[in-house]
């Protein structure tokens, strides 16, 4: 089983090196299966190791292409945010805000005292304390909805939330229904649990009721994963009307829904899809984008009958939170942190999102004045891989349209650009260089 992950290791260590450059295509893995006497699936497993590990990008009948900047020991891509002249990595997408560590540090403090410490040291139950529940219940509350407490569960991150909801609604080989265009580590969890996704239309309002009408005639669906506030990549919030019908639907069909809305904070107040159809749908929610990556919650609010089933989830897969992330979560949301850390990544992505105007003026890009991205449909000739290898070759990491797509082949030629880690200035000098490379001609796109 270990085999292939060497093979690719070999492979990472090529690009780290500078054997093998952004842009160049890799052999078909037929070809690359003969090259190395190995069977044919063992190169599949050596090429999908090597895109989960963000290295190489392709598509069916292009090819695969190299498209990390060189890596590191690990074969991880190295395109972090750096002083300005330097690479700068809009794949990384975490929002701090200006003077965050010292609003921060005097929450943490009282929790270093050695009686405090001692019982947040402790292991936490999936469903938390009474503190994290009333705390986690106020922080999501908004026009419309406020989850119960009693309905509030706790995983290490947001993505431990998606994958312990899922476990525990879908057998290995169900079908979910997610947008054609969809978070990429879903794909990922869908694989490990055997799930198979099934993509669905929509159009600017949002996801098409009745494509989850008609996917869930052709074979039944066992849930529905959506992000209807600032989808990513598009940055599209669904309109009201349109999740009222959706509403419906799931009802009707009573089918499970999975709605992730950890963007939402960014975000004019919105009622979600869980205030219209609270029987069924499983809300996931953290604070690694409002607080910090480092130090994270994943929240879970789910039907009263579900709790115990999603606990459960919870606690066979370790996705448990650790108790002293959960009380310093609490504590930063019960004293106002949280609120105010908010309110400033608000105003920054405003101001991030004034740049990506100014820079990208006159290209097709979609987003929206809350968001931390932007979904940019590429000009003629560029298509995904070429432009993400192109943009690598200056520094510049951007995440192919290709790794949100759900049906391979099927997806326009773009790139998502995450806004929210790099410096503004190079974040500015960034976009102005993607601008120049994108305007570039069809016969000059090779070089820097």
């Amino acid at each position: 089983m270990g085999d292939y992950r060497r093979i690719a290791d070999r492979i990472a260590e090529d690009i780290a090196g500078g054997r093998l450059k952004p842009g160049q295509r890799l052999p078909p893995q037929r070809v690359f299966a003969r090259r190395r006497g190995i069977a044919p699936s063992t190169a599949g497993r050596v090429y999908g190791e090597l895109v989960r590990r963000g290295l190489v990008v392709g598509e069916v009948g292009r090819g695969t292409f190299v498209r990390a900047a060189p890596a590191g020991p690990a074969g991880r891509a190295l395109v972090e945010t750096g002083e300005s002249g330097g690479p700068v990595n809009l794949e990384l997408n975490y929002p701090s805000a200006p003077g965050q560590p010292e609003l921060l540090a005097p929450v943490l403090a009282p929790l270093l005292r050695p009686d405090v410490l001692a019982e947040a040291l402790l292991p936490a139950a999936a469903t938390g304390t009474e503190q994290a529940r009333e705390a986690a219940a106020g922080l999501l509350a908004g026009p419309g909805w406020r989850p119960g407490p009693e309905r509030l569960l706790f995983t290490g991150n947001a993505r431990q939330a998606i994958a312990a909801v899922l476990a525990s609604l879908v057998r290995p080989g169900g079908r979910v229904g997610v947008e054609q265009l969809t978070y990429p580590l879903v794909k990922e969890i869908a694989a490990r649990l055997g799930i198979t996704l099934v993509p669905l239309a929509g159009d600017a309002a949002g996801l098409l009721p009745e494509a989850v009408a008609a996917a869930h005639r052709t074979a039944p669906l066992s849930a529905l994963y959506v992000q209807p506030t600032l989808h990513n990549p598009t940055s599209l919030t669904t309109s009201g009307p349109r999740l009222l019908q959706l509403a419906r639907v799931v009802r009707d069909l009573d089918l499970p829904v999975v709605e992730d809305r950890i963007w939402s904070f960014l975000h004019e107040p919105a009622v979600p899809l869980a205030a219209h159809a609270p029987a069924l749908t499983h809300v996931v929610d953290g604070l690694s984008k409002r607080v910090a990556p480092g130090l994270t919650v994943g929240f879970l609010v789910v039907p009263p009958h579900r709790v115990a089933a999603v606990a459960h989830a919870v606690r066979s897969g370790g996705w448990s939170a650790g108790r002293f992330a959960l009380e310093a979560a609490a504590r930063w949301a019960a004293e106002g942190t949280v609120a105010r850390l908010v309110e400033a990544k608000r105003a920054d992505a405003a101001r991030r999102q004034r740049i990506l105007a100014e820079e990208l003026a006159g290209f097709a890009v979609r987003s929206d004045p809350h968001a931390y991205f932007a979904w940019w449909e590429l000009p003629a000739p560029w298509r995904a891989d070429t432009f993400t290898a192109a943009a690598a070759a200056h520094g510049i990491a951007v995440t192919p349209g290709p790794a949100f797509a759900v049906a391979p082949g099927h997806t326009p030629d773009a790139v998502r650009l995450g806004l929210a880690s790099a410096p503004e200035p190079d974040l500015r000098r960034a976009l102005r260089t993607l601008a120049h490379v994108a305007a570039r001609r069809a016969g000059d796109r090779s070089g820097p």
